[in-house]
């Protein structure tokens, strides 16, 4: 086992005075500049404190607490807390350094960081004239660029707290992060006068619930992450009820946000699951799990009407072509032909700037205030043709990722189980991309970079193999 060296005091003891210098010449100025600017700072104080004095506990609240903040987006919490996060991680790690500790990293977070600092590539170009577009977006390429820093910020978080937390009990703490939203979605179904208007359910006529999450669609993607990790917990408990009553629960839910697309990320989700261990009872149970979920969204009037619209697409219709389908999405309400019809928008405007793009977060101003729907068109009309290899590579690079964390750890155990499901929400994942806009799911991939970081851990298994007296080879492994 690694073990940290001892903190110098003396280095400890000046950082703390420079600290305090800096902390008075700030708040002197920001007191005259912007009171309630001061007022956010003194609060900040205590956070940093708390941060440095009982990390493990801080890093889990933390990751907590990032599902309940996206309804205050006007006000720009979301925002602020990644910028927030971003500066602690940063803090944190530097006091590392500078006292001679040690940082965790692996090698996908330095081809993460790699992959994060090529995408600033666009940042830059934006202002020099180099892309389809002009300076004027330079403030949401930013924010678009600190997002995915901040995803960053948070695998590396999460590595440090490697061998001061068992993997387990990390993920364990990620389910304190469904508390609220899963409170919020139930009000929203059952008593939704109750709510305040920022937190009452979505959708045109106001029936798809979102929780805390933003968006319906948003809810969906973490739902099913959350999904898979029950069923993880499932198998690794020997208390199953109170975990199947969660995932019917959290079945329940997923449902009722109403998303269509949720229906294929669910389903690749089961394939992709039960496809390695396939046997009568992984496939009547897969197959009760999806007739259960489609049967229930089926159920609804919303859910027949939007099953209905896909007999009016080119998908399922041989007699709609693609060019009338784009026609009739200028007078029908089917948002897949609204779909070929933005798409097609989309890449004609990429046809003018192929190489570069428009930089990033351009896509949904190139759209007229729409975002791209098809995460492809997305990363081709922001990137060009340099950037939509990257984004396809860094996909292709988590998923071998997860492969080789999964083929490393032993048969049957927890690590492997988790990487399986890990692998199989990764998978559902692009193919939700084709007509959704999961990239914007900023919830989803801060508690996917989580679990990356966490699966990449060495989770200290071994098996322990014995012959039965039928002569068949088992293994058990420690608890």
């Amino acid at each position: 086992m690694l073990t940290n060296q001892r903190p110098r005091s003396s280095i400890v003891s000046l950082l703390i005075g420079l600290s305090g210098v800096g902390i008075g010449i700030v708040a002197g100025f920001i007191a005259g500049a912007k009171p309630l600017y001061l007022y956010l700072l003194l609060v900040a104080i205590p956070v940093v404190v708390f941060f440095f004095a009982r990390f493990e506990q801080a890093v889990i609240g933390l990751l907590i607490l990032r599902s309940t903040l996206d309804p205050w987006s006007s006000q720009q919490l979301p925002a602020a807390f990644a910028i927030g996060l971003d500066a602690l991680t940063l803090l944190y790690v530097t006091v590392k350094l500078l006292t001679g500790q040690r940082v965790y990293t692996d090698g996908f977070w330095w081809f993460f960081a790699g992959w994060v600092a090529v995408q600033g590539l666009w940042v830059i170009l934006l202002p020099l004239g180099g892309l389809g577009l002009d300076a004027s977006l330079l403030p949401e390429s930013i924010r678009e660029w600190i997002r995915l820093f901040s995803w960053l910020m948070v695998y590396l978080l999460v590595m440090q707290l490697k061998e001061r937390l068992p993997p387990e009990k990390v993920i364990s703490g990620l389910f304190l992060a469904l508390v609220i939203p899963v409170t919020v979605a139930l009000l929203q179904i059952f008593v939704p006068a109750i709510l305040p208007h920022f937190l009452a359910a979505g959708g045109d006529d106001g029936s798809r619930i979102k929780g805390t999450i933003g968006h319906s669609n948003g809810f969906v993607t973490f739902l099913l992450l959350f999904i898979g990790l029950t069923y993880w917990k499932l198998k690794q408990s020997r208390q199953h009820l109170p975990w199947l009553l969660l995932l019917s629960l959290l079945a329940f839910l997923y449902v009722n946000t109403k998303a269509l697309f949720g229906l294929i990320m669910v389903a690749t989700f089961v394939l992709v699951l039960i496809a390695p261990r396939l046997n009568i009872p992984n496939f009547i149970g897969g197959a009760i799990f999806l007739v259960l979920v489609i049967g229930l969204f089926a159920s609804t009037e919303f859910g027949r009407e939007r099953l209905s619209l896909i007999a009016n697409t080119p998908l399922l219709n041989p007699d709609i072509d693609v060019w009338r389908a784009i026609l009739l999405s200028q007078g029908d309400t089917n948002s897949f032909n609204w779909r070929l019809a933005h798409w097609n928008l989309l890449l004609n405007a990429w046809q003018q700037f192929p190489i570069l793009g428009y930089g990033l977060a351009s896509a949904q101003a190139i759209g007229k205030g729409y975002l791209a729907h098809n995460d492809y068109i997305r990363a081709l009309v922001e990137g060009g043709i340099v950037g939509f290899v990257t984004f396809l590579v860094f996909l292709g690079v988590q998923g071998i990722r997860i492969i080789q964390l999964m083929q490393s750890a032993p048969r049957g155990s927890a690590k492997r189980d988790l990487c399986l499901i890990m692998l199989a929400l990764f998978l559902s994942i692009p193919v939700a991309m084709i007509t959704e806009n999961i990239w914007s799911h900023t919830t989803l991939f801060f508690y996917w970079m989580t679990l990356m970081a966490v699966a990449g851990w060495d989770w200290n298994e071994r098996s322990t193999v014995s012959v039965n007296p039928s002569g068949q080879i088992s293994s058990s492994f420690p608890n």
